[in-house]
């Protein structure tokens, strides 16, 4: 699975995951899809974002979900 469009940086957003460094986050993106904005939509809303980003952004949020967070124990 490549996310090569997915950024991380702690001078945008602070530090979200973002699409190619932009001011969009995946979060964002993930929830315009989950409302029921078709691409098209988000698009035309978005005119710097891309198709792929959209995807990316959606492949980026199943991959998180599925993360097994193991509490450390404190120092």
């Amino acid at each position: 699975m490549g996310l090569d469009r997915i950024t991380r940086d702690p001078e945008v957003m602070g530090g979200k995951p973002c699409v190619r460094g932009m001011r969009v986050t995946v979060g964002t993106l993930v929830g315009l899809v989950a409302s029921g904005r078709a691409n098209s939509e988000i698009l035309a809303a978005y005119p710097y974002v891309e198709e792929e980003d959209i995807r990316q952004a959606l492949a980026y949020a199943a991959w998180r979900v599925e993360e097994i967070e193991v509490p450390l124990p404190a120092a």
